[in-house]
């Protein structure tokens, strides 16, 4: 509870900072915001009912009543050493454990809680990057401080590069309405596609660089980015042997009035993986559960993903995502998901006096590919499951709800819950309701 306590006070200690680093708005004809510090606090406490297993596995979801709590602290520290020029530095304290520690749920309910968890509070430098934005034509419209973001002026056709150690779902694949655990959705598969399998440490972070192009209604990305040294783990690829290839083309539209989008995402990885025939074989001729870590070769995994945002009213917003990946390679830093359909909608509280609050609800369906089921059955280990046993493989179907409570413009309080059908794919166990409470405050 102390570190609760902590984790909000020290947000608030950063307000001052905040003004002081000069967070006015900026307009088309203002000068660019020259640093900034800002900060933000997230406390998840999330928990599962007891529900029926007939068996469990080394990476199965307990089936008794279990609570975590996850906790981090950021701190992003901004400044611009030339025209069009951002250095940001983003530390990071971190704390606590995803249930089961972060294990059970392909689609995991909480994308707060990493890979790694600890009942101590640890320091890390999360992110470290240089955006440089270079405006070409266009209408000139002014960008407003942010998390992350300088406040200047760009015009509508640029270019920006991006290049240092961050995420690359903070470039790629992003929504609306559908991105950001912080404050919208806590499923991993919900706020990103369940079969981007994007490069990253156990942290969800990597080095790489990105670049964009913008040009009227479109944008294309591309970029390149460090596997971790060996699949889901917590150290990257000290010589970026092994990488991850991105592009993604973006249309944006309005209708009536109304903004729409539609992204296509897709990634090549290159690394050493397995192929699960391969696992199942060596595991059949020893007379042993399959072991991917046993059959590793260095080849290729591709991927592909279509993300559909749409505001509908002034106050309603629709979101959906569709993908698929090699269903015959191992997933390498994300989850096992080699087919993914998520759609939803997010109402903001205008309707009921409450402007800033959200309510929103989304259904996700993730599925494995037929080799990817028939590991699993033979008692084979994935990043996040693992049952010991498969006999009735099926889809894992998800639902999840929220409702964001604003008090002000700096601090959000959150009630989430979450119905789990066929947990790790398994219709012997579950289904699962899962339980949590949000309160995230930034400046």
């Amino acid at each position: 509870m102390i570190w609760k306590a902590l984790a909000l006070v020290g947000a608030l200690a950063c307000a001052p900072l905040a003004v002081w680093a000069d967070d006015t708005p900026a307009n088309a004809d203002s000068e660019p915001q020259d640093f900034a510090v800002h900060a933000q606090a997230t406390v998840v406490d999330q928990g599962n009912l007891a529900f029926h297993s007939p068996y469990s596995g080394a990476n199965s979801l307990p089936a008794i009543a279990e609570g975590r709590e996850t906790l981090d602290i950021t701190l992003f520290l901004g400044l611009r050493p030339w025209s069009g020029g951002e250095i940001w530095l983003n530390p990071e304290i971190d704390q606590g454990f995803g249930l089961h520690d972060t294990m059970g749920v392909a689609g995991f309910p909480s994308a707060e809680a990493y890979k790694v968890g600890l009942n101590d509070p640890y320091l890390r430098l999360q992110r470290v990057f240089l955006r440089q934005t270079i405006d070409l034509s266009g209408e000139t419209s002014k960008v407003d401080p942010d998390l992350n973001q300088l406040g200047q002026s760009q015009s509508a056709n640029r270019l920006v590069f991006t290049v240092g150690k961050f995420s690359e779902t903070d470039i790629f694949d992003t929504n609306t309405y559908a991105h950001d655990p912080k404050h919208d959705f806590l499923n991993w598969a919900i706020v990103d596609a369940g079969t981007f399998d994007y490069a990253a440490d156990a942290w969800g972070y990597t080095v790489g660089g990105a670049a964009e192009w913008y040009e009227g209604d479109w944008t294309l990305r591309g970029g390149v980015f460090d596997l971790s040294i060996v699949p889901n783990s917590v150290k990257l690829d000290p010589r970026f042997a092994q990488f991850q290839l991105l592009s993604e083309v973006e249309r944006r539209w309005t209708v009536s009035g109304k903004a729409g989008a539609l992204k296509i995402t897709g990634f090549l990885t290159r690394g050493r993986m397995a192929r699960f025939d391969d696992a199942i074989a060596l595991g059949q001729e020893e007379g042993e559960p399959p072991n991917v870590a046993l059959v590793r070769r260095y080849r290729s995994r591709p991927g592909v993903s279509a993300d559909l945002q749409q505001q509908i009213t002034g106050d309603l917003g629709f979101f959906a995502r569709v993908g698929e990946a090699g269903g015959d390679v191992e997933p390498y830093d994300f989850t096992n998901v080699d087919d993914t359909g998520s759609a939803g909608f997010s109402l903001a509280g205008k309707r009921w006096g409450r402007p800033d609050d959200t309510l929103a609800i989304a259904v996700l369906v993730d599925d494995i590919s037929k080799q990817h089921e028939e590991y699993l059955a033979a008692g084979g280990l994935g990043i996040l499951i693992g049952d010991g046993r498969l006999p009735r493989p099926g889809t894992e179907n998800i639902l999840e709800s929220y409702y964001s409570v604003a008090f002000g413009h700096h601090v959000q309080f959150s009630v989430d819950y979450q119905f789990v059908d066929n947990p790790g794919y398994n219709t012997q166990r579950g289904p699962v309701s899962i339980f949590a409470a949000r309160l995230h405050a930034q400046f």
